[in-house]
Order: structure tokens, then sequence, then C-alpha cells
């Protein structure tokens, strides 16, 4: 006779809770929880359900209160990249309007390739109360709903329509979350009838389980090949990635560096795979770059990607990497990535196959020439002079400049301080000029480049690393996106620190315009003019009474002097604490060494405003440049 399986009768938002609560992963022997948190915002989608099912077994599971669903993502997403993506946090959600706001949060999140777990409320699976309040009729489909907008940006979607759907549902999603290849944003859409609704469960369910995170290694013969390009190569170039970070190959990166003498340029997702001062760290690449990495990327006759993606940022729009016959080698765990611009593909985990390169590598005794280390070498010197020549200020009672104000968070900070970051002007400024000092410093979301990220990503870095002093940097045009979140920092004593720098409109959108005949057209934040364009005096918006007003300590600064002061005063403060200054602009004041690569926003090809005419005549010429890696 077969041995009945003891069941459990719980609802199904009961079994979910306490499923997650037992979901493990385990990477290089070290095993954490898969679900750390969850957030939610309860409407009639949840509240009966999932919101039940938190109270009920709350021991379990700990839980954050947001202030906007897509808020919560972004939190959710902050604390899985802190947690090297072997943690992450669930969010749930009401019907409706809760619902769809969590879309951009999930591009968000499947672009950079980072786990989150999305809970959405339905509309009732069973279809008695239709349309319920919130539901989108759809007359050619009745099983749509506001929800399958989330479909495209998922790298899992189900519904769960029935009580017994959420096994294979459930275990679907943590396989995604904890691929490496495959991760992103998992959505389990919930009917709200379903979530309530009460099924015999096996206790087998609810077992402790750990998935393994893998390092695959890289396949002989692909091995073979990469050795051989490498061995080949007189001026190779490393273009460093997210994926070293994910893989946690710092140290084997800098091991490989070391040996072969390759310098390392970096994405905005890999600055920090090697300290700011390490022999073979060029700095920044691509359209935000370096003097110093971009034209060793021009000239380069072998680029080596880790663990990036190749986007247009860092290929300048494919202008870039011009050098006669030059190849890619690309080291990446995604099969996809590592075929990039018809590279030689060595699909294996960064780590791993960093170190089969450096051992291959040994064998054959291969180092590049003394002369290229000291080019480089040179150039990066003559760079960090240029960063020290932005970063000084000789009249500390004046009006700071942007990149002062990051010259004198630099000079505070230590290996312990996190600054994240995702939009405006302030990623190419940092970029180019911050010395960053250890592997997890730099958090700049680039991948989305979505504003209103950073407050709450700093909550979920501070909540995966409480003992770090954690910096979201937003200008005045991110913070009017997204504060909201503030008040759960307040609330839970989250002690993160925000540096609020005002410039009275979109930066970098501006400069943007300028170059490509818009004239900064609608980018400032001023009163409208008799011709009705926006340039009026500026508006008399105090954003430093408004983080007051969310119950945030602000420190106000108005010059350089009172910044060095107020930043070291927040860093020493165990409460959320926000700094305000307001920088002077570009157009009256040296900014930051200008683009050192081109980047492609199609400029308007008949025009007959002068400043249009003439930014297509500069597009065209750069388009000349650009070139197909066949």
């Amino acid at each position: 006779m077969t041995a009945q399986t003891s069941t459990t009768r719980l609802t199904v938002a009961q079994a979910l809770v306490r499923f997650l609560a037992a979901q493990y992963t385990e990477r290089d022997g070290v095993r954490q929880r898969l679900i750390g948190a969850t957030w939610g915002i309860f409407g009639h989608g949840n509240v009966a359900g999932l919101g039940q099912a938190l109270v009920e077994y709350g021991d379990d599971m700990p839980f954050h209160q947001g202030r906007n669903e897509q808020s919560m993502v972004h939190a959710a997403v902050g604390y899985a990249r802190q947690s090297n993506r072997l943690s992450t946090h669930a969010v749930t959600t009401s019907i409706g309007p809760g619902a769809t706001n969590l879309v951009t949060g999930a591009a968000l999140a499947t672009v950079n390739h980072l786990p989150v777990l999305l809970l959405p409320g339905d509309i009732f699976a069973t279809r008695v109360a239709d349309p319920v309040l919130q539901q989108l009729e759809v007359p050619y489909a009745g099983d749509l709903s506001v929800n399958d907008t989330l479909r495209p940006v998922s790298r899992y979607f189900d519904r769960v329509t029935r009580p017994e759907a959420l096994i294979p549902a459930a275990l679907q999603a943590m396989r995604v979350l904890t691929d490496p290849v495959e991760t992103g944003a998992v959505t389990l859409a919930l009917p709200q009838d379903v979530q309530a609704e009460a099924y015999d469960w096996p206790d087998e369910f609810f077992a402790e389980r750990t998935w393994a995170v893998r390092r695959p290694g890289a396949d002989p013969a692909e091995l073979a090949e990469a050795v051989r390009a490498i061995r080949a190569a007189r001026r190779p170039l490393i273009v460093a990635g997210g994926g070293v970070h994910h893989s946690r190959a710092e140290e084997a990166l800098a091991e490989f560096a070391e040996a072969t003498g390759i310098p390392v340029a970096s994405t905005q997702a890999g600055k920090g795979s090697l300290r700011y001062d390490h022999p073979q760290d060029v700095g920044g690449v691509g359209h935000t770059g370096t003097a110093t990495a971009d034209e060793l990327a021009r000239t380069a006759d072998l680029v080596i990607g880790v663990g990036t993606r190749y986007t247009d940022f860092t290929t300048a729009s494919h202008t870039l990497f011009a050098g006669d016959g030059v190849r890619f080698l690309n080291l990446n765990i995604a099969s996809y990535d590592g075929h990039k611009l018809a590279g030689l593909p060595l699909v294996a985990d960064a780590r791993s196959g960093l170190g089969e390169l450096t051992a291959a590598l040994r064998t054959h005794g291969y180092r590049v020439t003394n002369a290229y280390v000291t080019e480089y070498s040179e150039d990066k010197e003559r760079w960090e002079q240029r960063v020290d020549a932005c970063y000084e200020a000789e009249e500390p009672d004046v009006r700071p400049t942007q990149p002062q104000v990051l010259g004198a968070l630099d000079a505070l900070a230590d290996e312990s301080d996190v600054i994240i970051n995702a939009a405006g002007s302030l990623p190419g400024d940092l970029h180019k000029l911050w010395r960053t000092r250890s592997r997890d410093q730099y958090h700049l979301e680039y991948g989305y480049s979505c504003m209103g990220y950073e407050i709450p990503a700093a909550i979920g870095v501070k909540l995966a690393a409480p003992e770090r002093n954690v910096w979201a940097l937003v200008g005045d045009g991110t913070y009017l996106m997204m504060p909201t979140e503030i008040v759960t920092a307040v609330q839970e004593g989250i002690a993160i620190k925000i540096l609020l720098v005002q410039n009275h409109g979109y930066a970098s959108i501006g400069g943007l315009s300028e170059s490509v005949g818009g004239e900064r057209f609608g980018t400032a934040y001023r009163f409208t003019s008799d011709d009705g364009t926006f340039t009026g005096a500026p508006l008399p918006v105090d954003l430093a009474a408004n983080v007051a007003s969310l119950g945030m300590r602000v420190l106000r600064a108005k010059t350089v002097r009172e910044l060095r002061e107020a930043l070291a005063e927040a860093r020493r403060a165990d409460t959320p604490t926000c700094v305000y200054v307001e920088t002077e602009t570009a157009d009256t004041v040296s900014g930051p060494p200008p683009a050192q690569a081109w980047w492609d926003v199609p400029v308007a090809e008949t025009a007959t405003r002068p400043s249009a005419v003439k930014a297509r005549e500069l597009y065209e010429r750069h388009v000349s440049t650009r070139r197909r890696h066949l």
C-alpha cells in the first residue's frame, strides 16, 4: 500500500507565504533566504488574501509598507543587487492601478537581470462578480486583465486560477529567480477569489528547499579558441560589465589583469570591478567614459567583454571600437550576450571563465608589452589630474558645481560607502569622475536609467547591508518623480542619506536637447515666457522643505564649505538625513570633461532653425564613422 501524503489546509495566499519563507539559495557553500521580505500596499485585490496571510505568518515573513508600487519594486531590486542576486524581496499589490504601477519596476529588473517576485492581485477567476472595481473589460478576450501588461517585462509569468496550480507556478518562479541567465522580474498574478480559497496542501510543498546557483565552466573548445585570440593580440582591452559583480568575480578579474597586463575599462554596471587605483584600471568606457579608456578602445585589436551586454553607451553607438581588424571575445554566462558583435563566445560564469583563462595563459607565458602598459598608465595619470581639477574648489565660500559636489563626497567616502544613482546628468559625471573604492560602492542603475529609482533602491541596499553608509544621489527632476519612500525610511528608521542636487530642470536632457538642435526646449524648471517657452525665472520650489515635510532631517548647504560640513554630519547620522545643495549650472561655470565618445540620438533631417541644421551636419559626420562588426 502507498503511504498517504499528509496535508495542511490553508488558503492559497497562506500557502504561498509559507512556501516563500522556506526557499533558500546556495552558492560557494553560502546559504541564505531567497525571499527576505515582502513589500505591500493593500487594496481589495490582495487585502483578504495576501494581507491576511502576512498577518497569519508574520513571524516567518518580514513586511515593509510601501507608498508607491513602482518604488517597492525598486527597493526590492536594490536589495537584490546588494545581495548579489542571491536574495530578493516579493512585492504584493491590489488589482488595477496598483498592478500596472509595477510595470516600470519590472522592466528595470528584467533589463538589469535582477530578480524580484511580483504578486499582483487579479480579477475573479470564477467571474461571479464581473466586472469588478478597476477591471479592464476587453470584449475580445475574457481572460485578459491589466496584469497582462507585465508579460513582456517579466522573465516568467503565470496566472494562478486554481489553488492546485500554485504548486507548479511557484516552483517555476523560484527556478527563474535563481537562474543567473534567466533571472529578472517574475510575476504570479493572483485572482482575489483564489487567494482566499482553501486547499489541502501536501506538506512537502512547505519543506525547506535550497536552489543551487551554478557556476558553469567554459567549453574546452571555446576556451582554447579564446586563448589563441588573446595570445595573438597586441593591444587587448577588457570591458568589465555588471556580470563581474553578479558573479563576485572581482578578484579573478584582478588576477587575470595582473597576470597579463591587459587594461580594464568598465561599463556603468561594471565600474568598481577593480579599485580606481588598481594599476590595470583605466576607468569608464563609452559615451560617458574616460579619455584613457576610450582611446584604448579605439585602437584595440581585441576587446574582451566580461559580463557585459554592449549597450549603445558602451559601444558609442558602434563608433568606438574602430581598430582595423578588431575582434571581440565575450565571456558571458548568457549565450545571447556571448555572441554579440560577431564575437568569439566563451559561455561561462565570469569567475570560472576568468580563472580558466588565467591558468591557460600562464602556461603560455602571455603578457602585453611594457610599452603598452606604460602608455595606458601615463594616460591614466593625466586623466586623474583632470579629475582633480574638476573636484577642486579654490573658493570654498561660493556655490559648488556638480563635479565639486561629487568631489566633496569623494573626499569623505571610504570603502563602506555605497552611492546610488540612475538618471540625469549625474551618471555621466560619476562614470568619468568617481573613484570607486570597493566592489559594491558604485551602484548605478543605467540599464533602464529610471528616474525615481535612487531613494527606494537606497532603502533596499540599506536593508541588505545595514552596516554600510548608503547615499542616494538625486537631482531635482528625479526627486520630483518619486520621493514618497522617504516616509518608509522614516517610519522604519532606515538611515539612508540623500544628496539632493538642485539645478532647476532636466540638466542632462537639456544638454542633449541643445546638442541635437532642440534648443533646451521644455527642459528647464522655469516660468513660461510670453512666447510660451520655459525661459522665465526659476520656479520658487523648495525641495528641502518638501523633504522635511515627509519627516526626514534636512541639512542645507549654500557653499562648498557648508557642503563639506553637511556631508560629514549626514555621514555620522544614525537617522535618515538629506543634504540639499543648489549648484552652479554649466552655462556659468566649467563642468566635467565633455563626452569622450559619441552617442546616437537622431537629429531632424529637415529643419529651418540654424541650431538644428548645424546639429544635423555634425550628426551625419558621426554616423559616417559607424561600423558593423561582422
